[in-house]
């Protein structure tokens, strides 16, 4: 089934919907036809997103959810799929990005991020698949990123979670395929969002996106056209992403040069500034 098809009058879930790519996706989802709740912890501004979407109001619902605490995971999905009669995409998108140096890092950070990127996924996969497997289909898309893939240093708490997420998503799709459940994994590289902008220095000031950052409305909209066709892993950009992530895997010394030479300017500014970005 098509692109656009696929996604037409089905019932969708989107946390981390308020703004970048949960808001994206929720946009690009609506155009595609399809019945959106978004999902968000913060009243105002998950109300708000959905303003600014008021001409698909017909299509679209809001959900206030902390990602981060179990029963309100639960009620959503629960709550969405018993108000519509069923769940077809659950979009696990909620995350935050936070680098720092390991020796820096609290046990209190690790929770957070742990919580964030990781259980929220857990919660909403372990709530949605009962569901999906009563209707006798679904699809399940989790956000990882590009440093589920590849190692990048500076953000091992970051990359922890996000290669938690990549084999959670990549196991649980040869698991349940041949009950018709699919899974998908969104690995995306700098996409253009305000996320930068809460890497902040040691002075408070936030990070500018980067010139190279690829647009999110394109991103969206490649990693939906591949959702559609049950692609298990998406890279998004494409290009440079796959041939770095492919260099990596392989042990390319081009890739391990650079990653080296990544570590060592990066320490440099965090160490200068309090931030690599």
């Amino acid at each position: 089934m098509g692109g656009t098809d696929y996604y037409k009058d089905k019932i969708s879930l989107v946390t981390g919907a308020n703004s970048g790519i949960g808001y994206a996706l929720t946009e690009e989802l609506l155009k595609r036809g399809a019945i959106v709740y978004m999902a968000g912890r913060n009243p105002d501004k998950i109300e708000k997103a959905a303003k600014n979407l008021s001409k698909y109001r017909d299509s679209i619902h809001t959900v206030i959810v902390d990602v981060t605490v179990q029963e309100q995971v639960k009620k959503a999905i629960q709550g969405t799929a018993e108000e519509t009669g069923r769940l077809d995409f659950l979009f696990n998108n909620a995350g935050i990005f936070k680098p720092m140096l390991f020796e820096n890092a609290r046990l209190e950070d690790w929770k957070i991020m742990i919580n964030t990127n990781l259980w929220s996924v857990i919660y909403g996969v372990h709530t949605a698949l009962p569901i999906m497997l009563k209707q006798g289909s679904g699809h399940i898309i989790n956000t990882a990123s590009l440093a589920g893939l590849v190692p990048y240093p500076m953000q091992v708490i970051y990359d922890t979670t996000k290669y938690a997420v990549v084999g959670l998503s990549e196991s649980l799709r040869y698991e349940y395929a041949e009950k018709d459940i699919s899974f998908s994994v969104i690995c995306p590289g700098d996409i253009n969002t305000p996320i930068f902008s809460k890497v902040v220095d040691s002075k408070g000031i936030g990070a500018d996106i980067p010139q190279e950052a690829h647009p999110v409305d394109e991103a969206v909209s490649y990693c939906l056209d591949q959702v559609s066709k049950h692609k298990g892993r998406i890279i998004v950009p494409e290009k440079p992403n796959s041939n770095i992530y492919g260099g990596y895997i392989l042990g390319n010394e081009q890739v391990e040069e650079f990653l080296l030479k990544h570590a060592h300017e990066h320490r440099i500014r965090f160490e200068k500034e309090g931030r690599f970005i």
